[in-house]
């Protein structure tokens, strides 16, 4: 066995290990007991081990989990290390390991790229509406640009509709944020500090549809830097400049009346930049609740991804809130060392991702309960964290997009110890397909100007979709990063 040559030591030491793995695909029979081996074996040999009884022909590789972290070490300096001996049996889980994701495409805008989304199969949209309306092979990219337009791609890099301009009911400054509420209707929202509900709809040839005006709500009185959609209860949260989470119906019916001071026609004896279109009347329609609290501009807010009537948002007051729909009520609060930019949830650790100003991404237990304020902290950017989305494969998977240029794949188990405690490493670190078409691969731009990533999308199907300051939506796809369904590393 590979193992043996690596293992050779003046002490030969031997212990044993239980094996165990969650993937059915790669079980061991059930009888399988513990196993003698050499405890100068590494990860390499660890894998060439379990291929070997798994009789594969074609090798799997694989990680090692003790305890619930990864085995960075051989066997022999992890027991040191952890002060057990050798004769103690050790149960070991190994894990499929990632592959990197590869790129696959990259689609030209004509502006800086502010924010996308997917519709898939298997993307959130497909499981609250009927699935029917979204097949395979018919996936769809959804774009927000400073141009103020909204974009939907197939996946050849064919637009197949473009928003209407500002003269024709669109936005009237940058699209900050665009979310599919359902393969029929779309959200969007930006500086001109409204949300934007359109109905969606494709031709019957499928390369060409058209969005058209179906609701403005106003109620922020500054600009909207994300939204969120919960589909099947119909519902928005936006987080704006103006310090206040925004709690919307996407139904016209359920809406309250817009307030008056905020419509455009109004707007407009003040400012000049807000001219009302009399040709184009698209119902207007006000808040359910404009939650207050923050002292800071509000940059993202979210769902409970589990219970829908649970907010959270995030702040450059350096806090994270969570708040109760039903009654718009503030829950709690969470005070932190540094400005908050991002924010997503990986509910069945019970945790917040929020990424920071100054680089990394802390990890946050928001129950009542929680006694500390981080759980973890993630480093490794070098530059703020504007964007994360959790990994649609694993419970301890996260991507985040940041403003130095990379996007970068974390799993939470992947640790190791500093000076201030346990910190995540990224497993894998995507880079701008852009730098290297130019020529600049080995030049590292400052702080990732021109390339700096403003948001990143992590679907089943689709794979790992970014977008920046390039003008480009890039796709990234990895054989160990999907699902072994077939579409894997297409």
């Amino acid at each position: 066995m590979e193992g043996s040559a690596e293992s050779v030591q003046p002490a030969q030491r031997q212990g044993r290990l239980q094996l165990t793995t969650r993937d059915a695909e790669f079980a061991l029979p059930e009888n399988t007991g513990p196993i003698l081996v050499p405890t100068g074996l590494r990860r390499y040999a660890l894998s060439t081990l379990v291929n070997n009884l798994l009789s594969n022909e074609r090798p799997v590789p694989f990680e090692f989990l003790v305890n619930g972290t990864y085995l960075r070490t051989s066997i022999d300096e992890y027991l040191t290390a952890n002060g057990i001996s050798a004769e103690t049996t050790l149960e070991v889980e190994y894990v499929r390991a990632l592959v990197p994701p590869l790129h696959v495409a990259s689609f030209l805008h004509d502006d800086w790229v502010s924010s996308v989304d997917v519709l898939s199969t298997t993307a959130p949209a497909a499981s609250w509406t009927s699935s029917a309306q979204v097949s395979q092979g018919q996936e769809r990219i959804l774009s927000g640009s400073y141009d103020g337009l909204l974009r939907i791609w197939n996946m050849s890099s064919q637009t197949i509709a473009v928003s209407p301009s500002a003269a024709d009911g669109g936005h009237t400054a940058s699209v900050k944020a665009a979310k599919f509420v359902s393969p029929t209707q779309i959200a969007s929202a930006g500086l001109d500090r409204t949300v934007k509900l359109w109905k969606y709809a494709e031709d019957e040839d499928r390369f060409t549809g058209k969005m058209s005006p179906q609701l403005d709500l106003y109620g922020h009185k500054s600009g909207i830097n994300s939204l969120a959609v919960h589909g099947p209860s119909n519902r928005i949260l936006s987080a704006s400049s103006d310090h206040s989470v925004g709690f919307w119906s996407t139904k016209k019916s359920d809406a309250p009346a817009a307030p008056e001071d905020l419509l455009p026609s109004n707007a407009a004896r003040s400012s000049k930049r807000r001219k009302l279109n009399s040709s184009v009347t698209t119902p207007q329609r006000g808040p359910l609740s404009l939650m207050t609290g923050h002292t800071g501009p509000v940059s993202a807010a979210i769902f409970d991804a589990k219970d829908s009537t649970v907010g959270y948002s995030a702040s450059w007051d350096h806090s994270l809130r969570t708040w109760d729909l039903v009654t718009s009520a503030l829950v709690d609060t969470r005070s932190t060392a540094h400005s908050l930019l991002s924010l997503e949830h990986l509910p069945d650790l019970h945790l917040l991702a929020a990424g920071t100003s100054a680089r990394h991404i802390t990890l946050i237990d928001p129950r009542v309960s929680a006694t500390t304020i981080s759980a973890m902290t993630l480093r490794g950017h070098t530059n703020a964290v504007v964007s994360l989305h959790r990994d649609p494969h694993s419970t301890y998977g996260l991507i985040s997009g940041s403003h130095d240029g990379t996007c970068r794949i974390w799993d939470i188990r992947s640790t190791k110890t500093e000076k201030d405690g346990v910190v995540g490493e990224s497993i894998y670190t995507i880079s701008r397909k852009s730098l290297e078409e130019e020529g600049k691969a080995d030049s590292k731009r400052i702080g990732g100007e021109g390339v700096k990533v403003f948001s990143v999308c992590w679907d089943k199907t689709v794979g790992i979709v970014s977008a920046g300051e390039d003008k480009r939506i890039q796709i990234n796809r990895g054989e160990g990063v999907l699902s072994s369904n077939g579409n894997a590393g297409n």
